[in-house]
């Protein structure tokens, strides 16, 4: 049983208008937050910078992440009570959600964060300012460790999870599901301060992103392998190197220099065409995925 289909299996399944609340709920807030930047032309980077002028960066992070938890425990509260779902369906379409499929992918993309790091540290120094602080780094250690992984988390049970099973019952599409998550994701991040910077041409990396997480989500028939990347993307990054103008601004180990005229989009097109399409690869090979047509662009069916 797919991991949409499942939901066709008996008649308890979840009705179409349950979506709605809680996603114009969540998508109203990134709309808000968006209409907010454009229509009184703030810079969501000299508020981020001000508050850290005020809070300190590890308080300023914990302001930020802290709100996620309260969301995740929303949506788990409203799938179990409102859809009457369980948690085991809304993350794979396994007998049991598969931890092991999680520690694979987290360690898969930590491991290639690490050496890309390394990489790019050996062949251009200057770019990088090692800013270790005992105390501010392993404060911020012990919060990240928390709250990434529920930040991360609910990202991926309301993208690839939630809508994209709402999308495809609604629907009966794999394909939309697909394409309309990836799109909703990449836009979820309009108001981070890597698009004032960067401009809209970052959005082919949101958007990338989320198609790369739809597709292995689809092909796997859960969310185990999703949760495992963002995880690692989000936690080994902030606690690696950050910048002086992106989202999260921590008490990482490293502080990147790189002036912002100088990172091209084509930096972030090696991770969205040949990194990602690789992790695919190789859990593609591990895991055995077959029938990918089916699986990717396929119509949603009761007992498919």
């Amino acid at each position: 049983m797919g991991y949409i289909e499942q939901l066709l299996k008996n008649d308890k399944k979840p009705k179409l208008w349950q979506y709605i609340p809680f996603t114009v709920f969540f998508l109203g807030i990134m709309l808000g937050n968006w209409l907010i930047v454009k229509l009184f032309k703030v810079s969501t980077n000299d508020l981020i910078s001000k508050r850290i002028a005020e809070v300190g960066k590890n308080m300023n992070f914990l302001e930020m992440i802290v709100p996620f938890s309260f969301l995740l425990l929303f949506l788990i509260i409203w799938v179990l009570f409102v859809h009457k779902q369980s948690l085991l369906s809304l993350t794979t379409s396994r007998n049991k959600v598969d931890i092991k499929r999680f520690v694979f992918s987290f360690g898969l993309w930590t491991a290639v964060i690490i050496l890309g790091f390394i990489y790019s540290y050996w062949t251009e120094p200057e770019n990088y300012i090692f800013t270790f602080d005992a105390q501010s780094f392993f404060v911020f250690l012990l919060i990240a460790v928390i709250f990434v992984p529920i930040q991360t988390s609910f990202e991926e049970y309301f993208m690839r999870a939630y809508l994209m099973q709402g999308i495809g019952l609604a629907t009966r599409s794999r394909a939309v599901s697909l394409f309309t998550t990836s799109i909703i994701f990449g836009l979820m991040h309009s108001a981070n301060p890597e698009v004032e910077q960067m401009g809209w041409s970052i959005m082919i990396y949101y958007i990338g992103t989320g198609f790369f997480l739809g597709v292995i989500t689809l092909m796997d028939e859960g969310i185990e392998l999703a949760l495992g990347f963002h995880a690692a993307n989000n936690l080994v990054g902030a606690l690696l190197v950050t910048s002086n103008w992106t989202a999260f601004q921590t008490n990482s180990l490293f502080i990147d220099i790189t002036p912002v005229e100088n990172i091209l989009i084509s930096s972030l097109l090696v991770q969205i065409l040949i990194f990602l399409p690789l992790l695919t690869f190789i859990f593609a090979r591990v895991y055995g995925w077959k029938n990918w047509s089916q699986h990717l662009f396929g119509s949603i069916k009761k007992n498919n």
